[in-house]
């Protein structure tokens, strides 16, 4: 018998992330920005991409949030991860639909810790990508986990 509540990231909650991560990256002045969010099972729940943001850049921000969903651990566990097993992480970009082991790819958790989605977001600089991430789980109020 379950005894815990299954959480799941709901689609407003996903749509919020995205907006408020988008926000960030407009008030930086960041670079163009796309920003995936999924949910715990590395599927698609929103996605906002600026008007000018390339080509790749959903593929790349996909990348990097499943990835995280993938391994159990945000994108600086996985950069780091990644420099120390250079050909496993090869072999997975070859096995998956691709992994981005870099920042910009963060863990969302609910209160109690579990894995309740990740938001990928490519566009900038990696450290501007995670930022942007932060900001859109901060405006739900979920917790974050960029895997440093």
């Amino acid at each position: 018998m379950l005894t815990a509540e299954i959480r799941v990231l709901s689609l407003a909650a996903a749509n919020r992330i995205a907006g408020a991560a988008m926000a960030l990256g407009e008030a930086k002045g960041s670079d163009p920005l796309c920003v995936a969010v999924l949910d715990a099972g590395g599927h698609l729940l929103a996605v906002q991409r600026h008007e000018r943001a390339g080509t790749y850049r959903l593929d790349i921000a996909l990348a990097k949030g499943r990835g995280c969903i993938g391994m159990g651990v945000g994108g600086r566990a996985l950069a780091a991860r990644a420099q120390g097993m250079p050909a496993l992480y090869a072999a997975f970009n070859q096995i998956t639909a691709g992994l981005v082991p870099v920042p910009g790819g963060v863990l969302i958790r609910d209160a109690g810790g579990d894995i309740i989605g990740a938001v990928g977001v490519s566009g900038d600089s990696a450290d501007n990508d995670e930022a942007a991430a932060l900001a859109g789980i901060a405006a739900v109020g979920l917790i974050a986990d960029t895997g440093a």
